[in-house]
């Protein structure tokens, strides 16, 4: 037995290191391609880099902007504090004023105002318009009223407009909710000043004490609300006041453009081919025309057609 053991140690022994120098030569090996391999994907790597550079610096557009010089105009007294938490915007808006044209009447617009009142004054002309000689007379288009108006919007910096809130509270609980939420710090809100809710349309207006909480609320169209630990989501959108001011009627006058009757019996002849002779014979200075825009005639049914300032 002892020579046995005193066997297999000698064995041991003798094939121990070379079974171990296999392994070392094997993990070399294997080492040797991660390395290659590591090698080649870093060229890989830097080859698409460049290629992405290169594609980046192709796809922009380089442009100067240029300066423009502007001037200081007027200082103008806030009327209330609101003025400095709220972003206003303001626009004057015309309407636009329709004319009916009816069968048998023009419309041509010239390109400059002493051409239109001098063919208004001059009253009828004849238009030759194919074989026929057309008496027309020209006058002003009696136009009817518009409007124009201010529109002034002002979307707050301090409120926020909260809708899709679940009706399951009563409505002073909810309003107790709403604010308990939009005071949690880690949701993004702040220290709420009040909270104006509406049941029947399960909408509320949050007011802040201070900026820059609905800026960070707004952020996100949704907003968690917590009612008996569960979580639900209202949607939050900017609180914006509209209203307008200025509202004037106007009486409109063009001064471009002449109304002509007197088409009443071209039937036969197609409104393109009639207005082509129109602006032909408006065409000429010995007319008493000029340069001109469009001509529109109706031979059939009316039109529409709208003026603006």
């Amino acid at each position: 037995m002892a020579t046995d053991e005193d066997n297999k140690k000698q064995v041991l022994k003798e094939y121990g290191p070379a079974e171990e120098f296999m392994k070392d030569e094997q993990n070399q090996k294997l080492t040797s391609e991660i390395e290659k391999e590591n090698t080649q994907l870093k060229e890989e790597i830097q080859k698409l880099e460049a290629e992405l550079q290169a594609t980046t610096r192709n796809s922009q557009i380089n442009e100067n902007i240029p300066e423009t010089k502007i001037k200081f105009t007027a200082v103008e007294n806030p009327e209330s504090d609101s003025q400095f938490s709220n972003i206003s915007y303001s626009c004057q808006v015309s309407s636009k004023v329709p004319y009916e044209l009816q069968k048998g009447q023009a419309l041509i617009t010239f390109e400059k105002e002493e051409v239109a009142q001098n063919v208004i004054r001059m009253g009828h002309h004849h238009v030759q318009i194919q074989d026929v000689n057309v008496k027309v007379m020209a006058s002003p288009v009696p136009l009817n009223s518009g409007v124009r108006f201010q529109v002034h919007v002002e979307v707050s910096k301090m409120k926020i407009h909260v809708t899709d809130i679940p009706d399951e509270l009563p409505e002073s609980q909810m309003r107790d909710k709403l604010e308990l939420s939009f005071c949690k710090s880690r949701n993004g809100g702040g220290e709420v000043d009040c909270v104006a809710y509406d049941k029947q349309s399960r909408s509320a207006v949050v007011t802040f004490v201070e900026s820059g909480v609905a800026d960070k609320i707004l952020k996100t169209k949704d907003y968690p609300l917590y009612i008996n630990q569960n979580c639900q989501r209202v949607t939050v959108s900017p609180y914006t006041e509209t209203y307008l001011k200025k509202f004037q009627v106007f009486s409109g006058v063009s001064k471009k453009t002449v109304l002509l009757t007197g088409l009443e019996d071209l039937q036969i002849i197609d409104e393109e081919t009639v207005e082509d002779f129109i602006n032909i014979h408006f065409q000429r200075e010995k007319n008493g025309g000029g340069e001109v825009e469009v001509v529109k005639c109706s031979l059939g049914q009316p039109y529409i057609a709208y003026f603006e300032e």
